[in-house]
């Protein structure tokens, strides 16, 4: 008699690099959150203060959402965008990410740490999808 096995369906790329970009906006919240209990934090943010980046201004709070749309808008783009501009972009956004989560590892506690850790492999695997796209021959 023949054992069944579990079948493992392919899952197109654009999928696992949604699902990255999601993970990595997870994470991006939670480490927010948790951060919220260190002590001090909520009486900085009350009095306008963005930690490092100083005070807060118009053009600061406009980049930091454009930081944080950006890999939530790419949760969608990456399934919806032409492959080889989703390629492009995942290759473009994914070492621009890595170098701002290895930044706030800088001086970090120990639990943020760990999720910038998170962080890195989920954007890394977002790098090395993108990079090794599969390609087929195109028809003529």
């Amino acid at each position: 008699m023949a054992r069944k096995v579990l079948e493992n369906a392919p899952i197109p790329i654009q999928i696992k690099l949604s699902l990255l970009w999601a993970s990595l906006m997870s994470l991006y919240i939670y480490n927010d959150y948790l951060v919220l209990y260190m002590p001090g934090m909520i009486e900085m943010m009350s009095v306008g203060s963005l930690g490092p980046l100083g005070d807060v201004t118009d053009l600061k709070m406009v980049l930091v959402a454009i930081v944080m749309a950006t890999p939530a808008s790419m949760v969608f783009l990456s399934s919806i965008l032409p492959a080889s501009l989703s390629r492009s972009l995942n290759l473009i956004l994914g070492p621009i990410y890595l170098v701002m989560a290895c930044l706030t590892l800088i001086g970090s506690p120990a639990f943020y740490k760990l999720i910038v850790g998170f962080q890195i492999i989920a954007i890394s695997l977002i790098f090395w999808l993108a990079l090794r796209w599969p390609k087929h021959t195109a028809e003529t």
